[in-house]
């Protein structure tokens, strides 16, 4: 189980700001979440899939990339052959 101050700290290592008057509510459903992962954990090897597992990914396959020109012909703005974008803050 995890406290109030607990969740601060770990909102702090994210940060994710969490107003004091939704802590109490958040940390209790932070807590019935953990709370479903163990009970996954108690379950064993006897509850493995009916289905043999495959992936729906598809595999890489190598392709040439575009040339540069053509990729700057396309964005709004370039600067020193790169794509330019507005700054993140």
């Amino acid at each position: 189980m995890v406290n109030e101050s607990d969740v601060r700290r770990i909102a702090e290592l994210a940060d994710v700001g969490i107003p004091a008057e939704v802590l109490p509510t958040f940390t209790a459903q932070f807590n019935r979440i953990l709370e479903y992962f163990d009970i996954l954990d108690t379950l064993g090897d006897e509850c493995t899939a009916k289905r043999p597992l495959h992936t729906v990914l598809r595999e890489d396959v190598v392709s040439p990339s575009l040339p540069q020109e053509a990729v700057l012909a396309n964005a709004a703005e370039d600067e020193d052959g790169f794509v330019k974008a507005p700054r993140v803050m």
